[in-house]
């Protein structure tokens, strides 16, 4: 059989009934345009994701004190004194995995200037938490062991900060600015990160000695968590080890005792991240799909219609010696057609909609080629499944039935 002439004849039976096609097609470009749009939404949002937690660094790890329990009720971490500058001295000698170690304390209140003032969190840490958790000074300078040694009123401001109390052009540097009651001296300006993907304002801070955290603000002698840094990412599971047996040396627990702290690390977090978007790019991807089987359901529809319209064309041409295949062959290809001319109508409307959501949301897309390959695939495939059966209907007519059909 002449392969050019049943695809003309195809595209020709198609071109006779353009309006049918296109209400057929239209199942098709919707499940496909639906398909691309959600995956390239959802992976863009993944990659998002990943990029932002790894500019936190992958190799972060941090501990904290585990949930306490009285009576049976979870009083949660807050009240817990489990964690000290001890912990923090032991793991410094017993975890050779680990690079650099910071505590963290911190308060929220008010920071005033003047006359304007700035809801925000005070956060006590040491002079290596600017590395550990990848923050860069824009200007000024990071503060000393000895102002750590001597509970100084120095601090370090984010850019939120800065756009609050500064609004003038002053510049923040030697500024006194107060938190609560207390008077700060800006020392340093912190480099701006933005929003992270849960809302959070990563500028709005001023990082300050722990120590004068503990005794000028808190009055406390405990610390809240421990930020540390893996050598590499790669070493951070034997990081995590030495942490954990470290944290549990002091505190001298036994080996049926369950740990009263909690170690986490920015790995685990980007993994968890990344399984429920790719959870729910999965599960948006087959909603979107059940638009592809409702389309295919409806090229079977309309190739029924066609075949019946068709059964003396049918009859004629089995008569003047056309054979089975020739006819399965022609109708074959006419829902093939259908399923693929609409595939590639979807994938471009598709693309202009995770388009128009990105720049409308400013929500990051990512649309990979296998996507587009895959729905292509699956187009050719809906369209030779759904239109087999009708095909086959017509290759089995029978010459003189086809012939006298009205």
């Amino acid at each position: 059989m002449n392969y050019t002439n049943t695809l003309k004849i195809s595209l020709n039976a198609l071109r006779r009934n353009k309006f049918r096609a296109f209400l057929t097609m239209l199942g098709i470009i919707i499940g496909v345009a639906s398909v691309i749009a959600m995956l390239g939404i959802g992976q863009g949002s993944k990659q998002s994701i990943q990029d932002e937690m790894s500019q936190m660094g992958t190799n972060l790890i941090f501990a904290m004190p585990n949930f306490m329990q009285r009576g049976g009720v979870n009083l949660g971490s807050s009240s817990s004194q489990n964690l000290s500058l001890a912990d923090l001295e032991n793991i410094a000698n017993d975890c050779p995995a680990i690079s650099d170690v910071s505590p963290q304390v911190r308060s929220s209140g008010q920071l005033v200037r003047g006359n304007q003032n700035w809801p925000t969190t005070v956060y006590g840490v040491n002079e290596k938490y600017l590395s550990i958790r990848k923050y860069e000074l824009a200007s000024g300078r990071g503060f000393s062991e000895r102002e750590i040694t001597r509970y100084a009123k120095v601090g370090i401001i984010g850019q939120t900060i800065v756009e609050n109390l500064f609004a003038d052009g002053t510049d923040p540097i030697g500024q006194t600015i107060r938190f609560n009651s207390i008077p700060f001296k800006v020392i340093g300006v912190l480099e701006p990160k933005g929003e992270n993907n849960m809302g959070q304002d990563q500028d709005d801070l001023i990082l300050t000695p722990y120590t004068t955290v503990q005794k000028r603000i808190l009055s406390i002698t405990y610390i809240q968590s421990i930020y540390a840094s893996a050598n590499s990412e790669d070493e951070n599971d034997l990081a995590i080890e030495q942490l954990t047996e470290s944290l549990r040396k002091s505190h001298k627990l036994k080996e049926t005792d369950a740990d009263d702290f909690r170690v986490m690390s920015q790995s685990e977090l980007v993994q968890t991240f990344t399984s429920v978007s790719d959870m729910m790019t999965t599960l948006l991807g087959v909603i979107a799909g059940i638009s592809l089987l409702v389309g295919g359901i409806g090229i079977m529809n309309i190739m029924y219609v066609s075949v019946t319209e068709r059964t003396k064309e049918i009859g004629l041409r089995l008569s003047v010696g056309g054979r089975e295949r020739d006819i399965l062959l022609q109708f074959l290809v006419e829902s093939t057609l259908l399923s693929v001319f609409g595939g590639l109508f979807g994938i471009i409307l598709g693309y202009l909609a995770a388009k128009g959501v990105s720049m409308v949301m400013s929500w990051p897309i990512i649309i990979s080629s296998s996507s587009v390959i895959l729905s292509f695939l699956v187009c050719t495939a809906i369209g030779i499944f759904f239109g087999w059966y009708p095909a086959l209907k017509a290759a089995r007519l029978n010459p003189i039935d086809a012939l006298r059909y009205e």
